[in-house]
């Protein structure tokens, strides 16, 4: 019969197959475990050395599942809510998540403290300071969501454009498409150490507009004005809901509902996308979009680049902010 001899040692394997007639048959080195440890170390720095190149500004929850282990990619939680929900985003991103996300406070920590305006962008250097916190790199494949479907989180990624961040996209349907494909949930507490990195932001002033830019804007034929905000609010019949803000919209700007764009927590498809826009203006314009406070004009900001729209603003500042000045002027619909 033959016999199977192995001999283990820390430096190596050796296994003698012994013929029937007893004479050595073959003799089979390998290296050891402690050698094969080393390669699968060496190969996964190999790997951190590297990013993943998103499809798109907008990715599925498939997509995500194949990708979100590797050592590139960084989940972000951009969850947000109106004023006078009561709800507390960061409670719900601590109770139920997608594993290894962390929560990007846009609202209340990232966000610029010098003005009186709502989650205004911070300046470059502000704005990395707390990414770093984060342990974002410039390196990072920002992945951003949030718990609705498709609402806060192009916030998030139009933050990161204004920063000099490519590698951004947003998961389509967010949460709920997650759940809804299989992806698994994390509800223990949220790890609390988080190795500080040293992010460089650099403005890109394309992706941002003001509110001077704006009204110099207004007569331009080659720039169109978007607005993200219901029909009756942008017609003025509608009470704004921050106090000592008018009713109605900028000369000139054209209506848009966020709505129209976002089918069951998911970006629209691109045939409606494309009209939509091409009802607007003609792809090759300056768009500038705007909202009640710079959230949903992010939306239609992703939603217009995704029809191959470059030249592409978002107005920060938007309906709060306008509204509440009267140096700007404003027009109701009869």
């Amino acid at each position: 019969m033959r016999a199977l001899y192995s001999v283990f040692s820390s430096t190596a394997l050796l296994i003698i197959h012994i013929h029937p007639n007893y004479k050595i048959y073959t003799i089979c080195y390998f290296k050891t475990l402690t050698y094969l440890s080393n390669l699968r170390l060496r190969q996964h720095e190999e790997i951190k050395g590297t990013t993943v190149d998103i499809p798109s500004s907008v990715i599925s929850a498939k997509w995500l599942s194949q990708h979100i282990d590797h050592p590139s990619i960084t989940v972000l939680d951009a969850s947000w809510f109106m004023p006078g929900s009561e709800r507390f985003p960061q409670q719900e991103w601590a109770a139920k998540r997608i594993p290894g996300s962390l929560f990007f406070d846009f609202d209340n920590k990232i966000k610029s403290h010098e003005s009186q305006l709502p989650h205004m962008l911070p300046t470059a250097e502000d704005f990395a300071h707390e990414v770093s916190k984060l342990g974002i790199s410039n390196d990072s494949t920002l992945i951003v969501y949030d718990s609705v479907g498709l609402f806060s989180s192009p916030r998030v990624w139009w933050m990161f454009k204004a920063m000099g961040h490519n590698n951004v996209a947003v998961l389509d349907g967010g949460l709920p498409a997650w759940i809804a494909a299989g992806g698994a949930i994390a509800t223990q507490a949220p790890a609390t150490e988080i190795s500080v990195t040293t992010y460089i932001a650099k403005l890109q002033t394309r992706w941002i507009a003001s509110a001077d830019d704006v009204n110099q804007q207004l007569t331009n034929e080659a720039v169109t004005v978007v607005d993200a905000r219901p029909a009756e609010r942008f017609a003025g019949k509608q009470v704004e809901p921050r106090q000592g803000v008018r009713s109605g919209h900028m000369p000139n700007a054209k209506n848009l509902p966020f709505p129209k764009v976002v089918f069951d927590g998911k970006l629209a498809d691109s045939e409606r996308l494309n009209k939509s826009f091409d009802e607007l203006a003609p792809i090759q314009q300056r768009y500038i979009f705007t909202c009640g406070s710079g959230i949903t004009a992010c939306i239609l900001a992703l939603a217009a680049e995704q029809t191959g729209r470059e030249n592409i603003a978002v107005y920060d500042g938007s309906w709060t902010e306008w509204g509440s000045n009267e140096e700007y002027p404003v027009v109701k619909d009869e």
